[in-house]
């Protein structure tokens, strides 16, 4: 089987078994969302390195929540000081967090002290987590912050995406190595969902959800910036 089919055949795997395993998850990672939206708070999104695509997946695009931001790292994102303890620490100190926001990390691995420094804070600050990750991996890594914990440690909610170790999940047997990664694929879709969930939610409860349109369609523009006026002081801010 081509490296192509096989990549097609393995999504489809994952896809099913987060149906499958993960959908609870989703429900209890929506309330989170739904909670958020109600009090006026922000849906604050953060990844390093890859995992900033399921960051923006979140944040300011059509159909998702005008009240939401993706943090981005001050030195891009290239996930070059993940792994040095002490930086996330500081750097969720210059993040805008209040109260009624909510957060969302990704990260395949969890191991890492970036986010693990961060979660920490957020949640002596008393706000919900909601971790996307690669549960059956993480648990076997070891850390590599001092605490010795993982992310998921951390969260009200884990969504796991039932990835291979290592993330990539086609076999190079020539030169032994993998490629193939699936955790951006994963990531999109629990978060979507998420999001979907949380519509749904607020729109049983006769509320109308802040829902950003395409800014490419007729009046699309002027409907964001009419949502926006809300938000504006806040989505600009670290």
């Amino acid at each position: 089987m081509s490296y192509v089919d096989q990549f097609y055949a393995k999504i489809d795997r994952i896809l099913q078994q987060i149906r499958d395993e993960q959908r609870e998850n989703i429900e209890k990672a929506a309330d989170i969302l739904t909670e958020t939206v109600e009090q006026g708070g922000i849906i604050q999104a953060f990844g390093s390195g890859h995992s900033f695509a399921a960051a923006i997946e979140v944040a300011g695009r059509a159909g998702g929540f005008v009240n939401s931001k993706a943090i981005k790292e001050f030195y891009g994102t290239n996930g070059w000081f993940e792994v040095i303890e002490g930086v996330g620490d500081t750097f969720i100190r210059l993040v805008d967090q209040r109260k009624e926001d909510c957060f969302i990390f990704i990260s395949n691995s969890g191991k890492n002290p970036l986010h693990i420094d961060m979660a920490k804070y957020i949640k002596e600050q008393g706000n919900k987590l909601i971790v996307v990750t690669n549960l059956t991996d993480s648990q076997n890594a070891k850390s590599l912050h001092s605490s010795g914990k993982k992310l998921y440690e951390f969260a009200d909610v884990t969504l796991d995406n039932c990835g291979d170790p290592g993330d990539c999940a086609i076999d190079v047997p020539e030169y032994g190595m993998k490629t193939g990664a699936t955790s951006s694929i994963a990531a999109a879709y629990l978060l979507d969902s998420v999001v979907l969930q949380a519509i749904e939610n607020l729109v049983n409860k006769g509320i109308e959800p802040p829902i950003m349109k395409s800014a490419n369609i007729e009046g699309g523009r002027e409907y964001n910036e009419s949502l926006l006026e809300k938000y504006n002081d806040r989505l600009n801010r670290v």
